[in-house]
C-alpha cells in the first residue's frame, strides 16, 4: 500500500545503472542497477543512495544513467462500452 501512496504524489519507477571504479582494480569498471521509486527530475531517493554511496563505500564513482516511467497515468485506464455474458 505504500508505494501506491507513492505512486499516486507522483513518485515514479526510477533505474539507475551506476558504474564506478573497483576498489581494487580502479582502472576496471563495475556495473551496478539500482531501482526504486523516485519523484523526477530531483531524485531525492537516488541522490540520497548516492551520498550513501560516496560516504560508506570504496568504489568511487564514474557515472550514473537513469531511467524513469510512471507506473499509473490517466490514460491508463479506459471504460469499456459494452458487456457480454455468456452462460
Amino acid at each position: 500500500m505504500a508505494s501506491l501512496s507513492l505512486q499516486l504524489r507522483d513518485y515514479r519507477l526510477t533505474i539507475a545503472e551506476i558504474l564506478y571504479h573497483m576498489p581494487d582494480h580502479p582502472g576496471l569498471l563495475q556495473s551496478y542497477v539500482w531501482q526504486d521509486l523516485d519523484i523526477a527530475p530531483r531524485y531525492p531517493v537516488l541522490r540520497k543512495f548516492l551520498t550513501f554511496w560516496e560516504r560508506e563505500l570504496d568504489g568511487k564513482v564514474h557515472s550514473v544513467k537513469v531511467a524513469t516511467n510512471p507506473l499509473i497515468t490517466p490514460n491508463a485506464y479506459r471504460f469499456v462500452d459494452a458487456e457480454l455474458r455468456l452462460h
